[in-house]
């Protein structure tokens, strides 16, 4: 009974370390995508907090009173990326330029 349990606890570690691999084609789809999905998290550029919108200024009072824009970021599509502290509180938030919140 004992080997049951131990066979039975491998094989279903071996379907779950299979299934959290990522699969890879030879043809580079799968390479394509991945290096995709990776872009996109990579691509804020740090800017002045000056630079941000006026509208997102307006959300983080109206949602988070109290809360400071410590960094800010921005990507091609204008959604920023703002590090925000509220005491000793810090938190990443992200906000289209119409001051819409994001969700990551």
């Amino acid at each position: 009974m004992k080997k049951l349990v131990l066979v039975s606890a491998v094989a279903l570690g071996g379907f779950v370390s299979f299934a959290a691999t990522p699969v890879v084609f030879h043809d580079g789809i799968a390479e394509d995508i991945y290096e995709d999905v990776y872009m996109v998290q990579e691509e804020y550029t740090e800017v002045s907090v000056d630079e941000v919108p006026q509208a997102v200024k307006d959300a983080l009072a109206n949602d988070f009173p109290g809360a400071e824009i410590a960094k800010a970021h921005k990507n091609e599509a204008n959604e920023y990326k703002l590090e925000v502290t509220m005491g000793e509180e810090t938190a990443t938030l992200y906000a289209n330029e119409n001051g819409e919140w994001i969700q990551k």
